[in-house]
């Protein structure tokens, strides 16, 4: 059994090297061969840099999102009402249909939110840094049926939309 094997392996080597070692097309086949490596390197290492980068962003991320940084306090009331307002803009539809009030870092939330959104906004609000506690004063609706139009529409007065549509025509 062992001498068949060696007889086959001896064959096969013989095979291999008289297909690459060929006086007429030999150099052709290596060359393809050489070609195939480099390529096959190449791509190796393209996919390296490829997990690599994506590592390194990932990490990046984390670290954005985790720095200590992101938990410093606001200076200021106003710096926290703008914070705050700013927070509203992401977790709710319509966020001009709240006023936020901050005295101290206590925050009263006052307006109208839809029902599905009150629980969120108030996490979101009470999660934030430099926030003591949230008085929620929020009406909730089921739909924006029951939200007031002011707080939905352009808060501009009407003349001075008229104004800035007809400045834009213009131009």
């Amino acid at each position: 059994m062992k001498d068949k094997f060696s007889l086959l392996v001896g064959i096969a080597a013989g095979a291999l090297a008289m297909y690459y070692l060929d006086p007429r097309a030999g150099r052709r086949r290596r060359a393809l061969v050489r070609d195939r490596m480099v390529a096959a390197g190449h791509d190796a290492s393209y996919f390296a840099r490829r997990k690599a980068k994506r590592a390194a962003d990932r990490l990046k991320g984390y670290l954005v999102a985790h720095r200590p940084g992101r938990l410093v306090r606001p200076d200021s009331d106003r710096q926290l009402h703008d914070r705050i307002r700013a927070r509203l803009g992401h977790v709710m539809h319509h966020s001009r249909a709240v006023e936020v009030d901050v005295e101290h870092g206590r925050v009263r939330l006052r307006g109208h939110v839809l029902r599905h959104e009150m629980d969120r906004v108030i996490a979101e609000v009470g999660r934030m840094a430099g926030v003591r506690s949230v008085a929620n004063q929020l009406i909730s609706h089921e739909t924006e049926a029951g939200i007031p139009a002011r707080t939905l529409a352009d808060p501009r007065a009407p003349e001075q939309r008229a104004a800035e549509a007809a400045a834009k025509a213009a131009s």
